[in-house]
């Protein structure tokens, strides 16, 4: 239960975060949001090291590293992928893979969750599917835009695999590593590609707050994992998209399609299947 708990307080911490962010990209650009978000939550998993101390070792960093580089390039494909594609093909699909692999990578590793439990994955499954649908367009995705958001979904699946093999009492190493290979990579893009850095006016406040927001849910993600399976932890936090959408409902006065609403009720569902059976 408590694996739960912190599970479904990062999807809403994720989905906060991932609000501010596109609020941020509306006064910055892209690059400068992704770069300056990076280091606000450096400096916070810094702050947060007496807190949750634990053993600093190679293999933590080393994880750590390894999901950083994933993680951060699940991003830039991301991005990449909405920025060549439909927005109403690339999120789902980036989004059910990023959630459905550290599943199979749990089950194939030995885990195994309650019958009910199992349907509560399916249906957080298919309520991702949902709530990251946007309005249809006669567009079409190109095979490549697809294939981007596939690998952008291995990429942010991948992140969430790797943090979880760090070894036990690594406190929040594995988090310093990751931070260090994101940020690296992505102020060396911008580097390669001659982009500013500079943050759009009244944008570094959003910006910050959105970095320290996605640092507390990574924090809360290894707490989660380290208290419960990989399989139902996972899952639980793909359900991210839906605490945006209720932001942007609440926040910005945006209309919610009917398919989007019935994905918040199945996420709904989805925690409470699982918690039951835990």
């Amino acid at each position: 239960m408590t694996a739960v708990i912190l599970a479904t307080a990062c999807a809403i911490v994720y989905g906060t975060a991932d609000f501010c962010g596109g609020l941020a990209t509306r006064r910055s650009r892209v690059l400068s949001v992704v770069a300056l978000s990076q280091i606000a939550g450096f400096a916070l998993v810094l702050a947060m090291m007496p807190v949750l101390p634990g053993a600093a070792s190679e293999a933590a960093l080393s994880w750590g590293l390894g999901a950083g580089v994933a993680g951060a390039a699940g991003l830039v494909l991301f991005y990449r992928a909405l920025a060549a594609g439909v927005m109403s093909v690339v999120a789902p699909t980036t989004a059910v893979t990023s959630a459905a692999l550290p599943v199979l990578f749990g089950l194939v590793s030995g885990e195994r969750p309650a019958v009910v439990q199992v349907v509560g994955v399916v249906l957080a499954l298919l309520s991702v599917l949902l709530v990251s649908r946007s309005p249809s367009t006669e567009q079409r995705s190109s095979p490549a835009s697809i294939a981007m958001a596939l690998s952008a979904g291995a990429g942010f699946g991948g992140f969430f695999i790797l943090l979880a093999q760090a070894p036990d009492g690594s406190g929040l190493w594995p988090l310093v590593g990751a931070r260090l290979a994101s940020i690296s990579l992505v102020v060396l893009l911008a580097v390669v590609t001659r982009r500013t850095l500079k943050p759009g006016g009244g944008a570094l406040g959003i910006i910050a707050l959105a970095g320290v927001l996605d640092m507390a849910a990574n924090v809360l993600y290894l707490l989660a994992e380290q208290q419960g399976l990989l399989s139902l932890v996972a899952v639980l936090v793909s359900l991210y998209p839906a605490s945006t959408l209720v932001l942007a409902r609440y926040v910005l006065g945006e209309r919610l399609q009917a398919i989007q609403m019935a994905g918040v009720a199945f996420a709904l569902g989805a925690v409470a299947l699982i918690a039951v059976a835990s």
